[in-house]
């Protein structure tokens, strides 16, 4: 049989759309995953960041809203304070602008490498206060933070050398990976 173009009919189009969109409309159903079923965060990832050239380290994570959430709801997020004192309290308030979320430590002092550090995290919503979402974790560092200088590197725009940081400052050798058999 020969396909002729003159003898596909608008009602030989329609039928043939009705059913591709009806196709496809069955494929979503099946694939779909129910809103209710999904928690309103997912934290996306989490670790340690060390910058020595501004002689800071601090640990974060990443969070993902997943389901709506009344505007200016709170993510609360407490961070173990390696050098042993109280948790640090770190909040973020949603947006609807936004879905992903980063939440930081504050500078911290103490972290020693391979050694589990807990963060515990909340959903709080706007207005009654329910708390939609818990959960807690631990960061690791592979690192401690005897690599970060006691001062920072370099001062001002322009990376001037810090004056105020001792002579031929270097990190010790078992962070900088020395100790290592190679």
């Amino acid at each position: 049989m020969v396909f002729r173009l003159r003898d596909v009919s608008f009602k030989h189009v329609v039928v043939g759309l009705v059913s591709l969109a009806g196709a496809l409309l069955a494929i979503g159903l099946i694939t779909r995953k129910d809103v209710a079923e999904k928690p309103y965060l997912r934290i996306a990832g989490a670790g340690f960041i060390f910058n020595y050239r501004v002689a800071d380290a601090y640990y974060g994570f990443t969070a993902l809203v997943q389901k709506p959430v009344k505007t200016y709801s709170m993510i609360e997020a407490r961070f173990e304070d390696p050098a042993g004192g109280p948790p640090h309290r770190v909040t973020q308030k949603l947006t609807p602008r936004a879905s992903r979320y980063g939440l930081r430590s504050p500078p911290l002092r103490g972290i020693e490498a391979e050694r589990p550090y807990h963060v515990s995290v909340r959903l709080i919503q706007n207005g009654d206060g329910a708390i939609l979402f818990e959960d807690e974790f631990t960061v690791t560092s592979q690192i401690s933070d005897r690599i970060v200088p006691p001062q920072p590197l370099t001062i001002g725009p322009g990376y001037r050398r810090n004056p105020n940081l001792p002579n031929g400052w270097t990190a010790p050798a078992s962070d900088r990976g020395l100790d290592h058999p190679g």
